[in-house]
């Protein structure tokens, strides 16, 4: 979910630079950062957010810069200018006197020429600046690409050590059976002394001790789990929140494990595989 993009352009003399930040958040969060004078573009870019980026705090920069020139609009007061060059007229007739009218003559005239500032075309002026923002949003994409495919690489190798570690433990779960048969056999002797040992309680017992211990559902599933984190990834898209999920079944399967090892290996494996899992998971606070 973090990123960053940018995106500059001149339009029609205006100089629009458009920058996004976002950090990680449970949810889409956008704020727009734009001059009073264009908030009239606001909803428009947040749209644009919303249809780029799901998850997120995004915050989004708008500098907008004219140049230090108001862009004005000169026009004619026809009916003064028609006023002063009837009065100029009838003054040159009046007194027998060269009509000599000239535009610069007229011109200097009060009111003769209005100068306004022109009226902005506020329709047009949020599509350059949407469009600069889709520019940015370009950018802003391709960052997050690049650092998906490193999480990408970095959550892969991080579960292809969980699923030799989930070996390791279904490998070794078989002989601490074995192990605790042979020492309750010894335990046994040692308590009945020259008594004749029992055969079918120490099977009995073994079976106890193994359907106690047993992990196979839990790496079962814990495999599984994996292979749905693979396939995720491979598809890509906004999987942030299905990740999150993910990863806590993951949690769940690591600790039963834990709670059901009494051999000292196992345990050790164990922590090895969880400490692997958080690592996964803040990586996964990164993914959309």
């Amino acid at each position: 979910m973090t990123g960053y993009g940018r995106a500059e352009e001149t339009v029609n003399g205006c100089t629009i630079t458009v920058e996004l930040r976002s950090v990680n958040n449970r949810y889409l969060d956008c704020n727009v950062r734009i001059p009073r004078l264009y908030l009239f573009a606001e909803d428009g870019m947040k749209a644009r957010v919303q249809n780029t980026i799901s998850r997120g705090k995004v915050d989004v920069f708008v500098t907008l810069d004219n140049g230090n020139a108001e862009k004005v609009q000169v026009s004619v007061n026809k009916p003064v200018a028609d006023g002063y060059y009837a009065a100029l007229t009838e003054l040159a007739q009046a007194y027998g006197l060269t009509n000599d009218i000239s535009v610069s003559l007229l011109s200097r005239f009060p009111d003769v020429l209005l100068a306004e500032k022109a009226e902005e075309d506020v329709e047009q002026m949020a599509k350059d600046i949407c469009s600069v923002l889709d520019r940015a949003l370009t950018d802003f994409d391709q960052m997050r690409t690049r650092e998906g495919e490193r999480l990408r690489e970095d959550i892969l190798s991080r579960a292809a050590t969980i699923e030799a570690k989930v070996a390791l433990v279904e490998e070794r779960s078989p002989q601490t059976v074995s192990e605790y048969r042979a020492k309750l056999e010894a335990r046994m002797s040692e308590v009945l002394a020259n008594t004749q040992l029992d055969p079918a309680r120490i099977l009995t017992e073994a079976a106890i001790f193994a359907d106690k211990i047993a992990v196979d559902e839990e790496t079962v599933r814990l495999r599984s789990h994996i292979g749905q984190l693979r396939e995720m990834l491979s598809k890509g898209g906004a999987t942030g929140r299905k990740l999150d999920f993910l990863i806590q079944e993951f949690n769940r399967e690591a600790n039963t494990i834990g709670s059901k090892c009494s051999d000292l290996e196992i345990a050790r494996h164990v922590v090895d595989i969880k400490a692997e899992i958080e690592k996964i998971r803040e990586q996964v606070q990164n993914i959309e």
